[in-house]
């Protein structure tokens, strides 16, 4: 994440944010299109598109913000701060996700052990934050 990041902070800083954001998806449309109909190494079923729930798509939208997000973080406040600061709330949002068992998913207890190592690492990214 930090080598994407960089390197579309950069392209970002040249280009402009959004527009670095809409080359690096269109870029990636690019890669996944070859690598699923040209050298046909899909082994889903597009045929199945359908049948999920609508919220599962929302994925394209929330990677442009997170994408747009990581451009300007990083730019600003350079890889190790970003990284740092957006792994932490990743891991956050993560244990959320697997207490809830949201989108399907199985459900993880929320322990002592977890909720003290995340606190731990909020420490540990607030050491590696300060200038």
């Amino acid at each position: 994440m930090a080598l994407q990041g960089s390197i579309n902070g950069a392209l970002g800083k040249i280009i402009g944010t959004l527009e670095g954001n809409f080359m690096v998806h269109a870029i990636g449309l690019a890669a996944v299109a070859l690598l699923l109909f040209a050298l046909g190494l899909g082994r889903g079923d597009l045929g199945k598109f359908a049948e999920a729930p609508w919220y599962l798509y929302l994925g394209g939208i929330i990677n442009v913000a997170i994408i747009y997000g990581v451009m300007l973080s990083i730019a600003k406040n350079g890889a190790g701060n970003a990284t740092t600061a957006i792994i932490t709330g990743q891991l956050a949002m993560a244990l959320i996700i697997d207490w809830l068992g949201l989108f399907g998913l199985e459900k993880f207890p929320m322990t002592w052990g977890r909720g003290i190592g995340l606190v731990m690492m909020a420490v540990a990214a607030k050491l590696l934050l300060v200038k």
